[in-house]
């Protein structure tokens, strides 16, 4: 059965097995590049390291936003270009692509350093986390080059139809990295700058093994030395259209920005790393509702294509059921082991277990509904509605917590700081909530409008059939 038969008549729960279950491993892996960084760094520097980490993740983030504007942009003009079979065309974009992901993440590096240490103030650094900031962005931003082609080619890995290699491409690097995380800071002592020099190496693995599937010929698409110089055209059209998930990035670094400088100003820089751990643990249980998003789009957007809304709420509601399963579970850990999960990053500082796991449960305190916020916003983007997925995913991050974070601390100090996360949870799912009723209750007219009109052409065949028969008995 072809994949667009399969999209149509194939068990939804079977699909969804099928396509979520790689695009889960890949996201999970994807996270375990900062979770794994923070439990070596907790355990063999402390918590001032895992403060550090946690001030510089907004910058990563950035970095990580412009190799998403360029990869996610460029992979879909190049599938386009290849459907309408102009190879060529699509082969310049891709150079392109390489070009402007290399220029990028140098331009990142060289302001990045220039102006490091105020930049690591206005990130919320004090004098204490500024030396372990300092240590670790300092690598990660000279191997940057490294993430940024790694992660931006592998898209295209994706779109050639080739999953599992770009599956390898994460799970390699994540290997390499807990691999050599504990050499380079417990056997060389080389703590913050261990920690990065470990990440920037598995980085390079990664983009080397990117590069070699291109190189060695197999690949649909070829690295061809004109095509790097940069075009009007393909540049312009990578922008436009990867400025979506960019500007998702980048809200989701001011997001960090802002609560790294609420905690240290209300909790100090205790709570700067305790929230670091925290965020730590939520991005494992979060992470697997993005691969359900990924497995997911193609079977909702195939059969709304197709106009068999039946199978599309199908497919919705047991992405969302699979997605609460998946947070109620965490949720549960949460609750009966909180202890036990800060103990992975730190057993030493009472102060920050103390704070950690106070906040640990209370950040988490809706956790159970995220499951559906996160599915439900994918869906508008799914049955091409991106205006409504884009209001809903900024709902939480951007058009609440922002405020919340910047409106409670001052009636409620360090408290005001860890409840924004909650009350940001619950007033985007009754938005999205909404949201969804009115599209569902579309979708149920939809089909039995099309129920309706297949009817009055079954009965307008049978009165047909009868006058024929009467026709030819006469």
């Amino acid at each position: 059965m072809d994949k667009s038969r399969q999209l149509g008549e194939e068990k939804i729960s079977k699909l969804l097995f099928k396509f979520s279950i790689p695009a889960i491993i890949g996201m999970i892996v994807n996270a375990l590049y900062n979770v794994v960084d923070r439990i070596f760094i907790g355990n063999g520097v402390g918590f001032l390291g895992i403060a550090g980490i946690t001030i510089v993740f907004p910058v990563m983030l950035i970095m990580m936003a412009f190799s998403m504007l360029i990869g996610i942009g460029a992979n879909s003009l190049v599938s386009i270009r290849l459907g309408e079979n102009k190879k060529e065309e699509a082969e310049v974009i891709f150079g392109n692509a390489i070009s402007l992901l290399i220029i990028s993440s140098i331009l990142i590096t060289v302001f990045g350093l220039i102006f490091m240490d105020p930049m690591l103030r206005v990130l919320g650094a004090s004098e204490q986390i500024l030396p372990y900031a300092r240590d670790y962005l300092q690598i990660i931003l000279i191997g940057g080059v490294f993430q940024s082609l790694g992660m931006g080619m592998n898209n295209f890995i994706r779109s050639e139809g080739n999953p599992r290699i770009a599956m390898y491409t994460m799970l390699i690097g994540a290997i390499i990295n807990t691999a050599l995380d504990p050499l380079f800071i417990f056997v060389f002592g080389m703590g913050m700058r261990g920690a990065a020099i470990a990440t920037i190496l598995a980085q390079f693995i990664s983009a080397a093994w990117v590069f070699l599937y291109f190189l060695r010929g197999s690949s649909l698409l070829k690295i061809i030395r004109k095509n790097l110089l940069l075009k009007t055209f393909a540049v312009k059209g990578i922008i436009i259209v990867g400025t979506a998930p960019f500007a998702m990035q980048l809200a989701a670094s001011v997001q960090n920005l802002i609560l790294n400088t609420s905690l240290g100003t209300y909790g100090g820089d205790v709570a700067v790393s305790g929230m670091g751990v925290v965020n730590s643990i939520v991005t494992l249980m979060i992470m697997p509702l993005f691969g359900i998003n990924q497995g997911v789009q193609p079977i909702i957007g195939y059969n709304y294509g197709a106009k068999k809304y039946k199978r599309v709420k199908e497919a919705y509601k047991l992405a969302v059921i699979f997605a609460t399963a998946i947070v109620i579970i965490g949720w549960i850990v949460t609750r009966i082991f909180p202890e036990q999960l800060v103990f992975l990053f730190n057993r030493k500082d009472k102060e920050l277990i103390e704070f950690s796991v106070f906040a640990l449960k209370r950040f988490l305190m809706f956790l159970p509904i995220i499951g559906f916020q996160i599915i439900s916003s994918n869906y508008f983007q799914a049955v091409g509605k991106p205006k409504h997925s884009a209001l809903l995913g900024l709902s939480r991050q951007v058009l609440i917590l922002i405020p919340a974070l910047l409106i409670l601390p001052k009636f409620f100090g360090l408290n005001g700081v860890i409840s924004a996360g909650p009350l940001a949870d619950v007033i985007s799912s009754v938005i999205t909530g909404t949201f969804i009723m009115i599209e569902m209750k579309q979708l149920d007219n939809s089909h039995n409008s099309i129920k309706t009109e297949k009817l009055k052409i079954a009965e307008v065949d049978i009165d047909d059939c009868i006058e024929t028969a009467v026709n030819d008995i006469e």
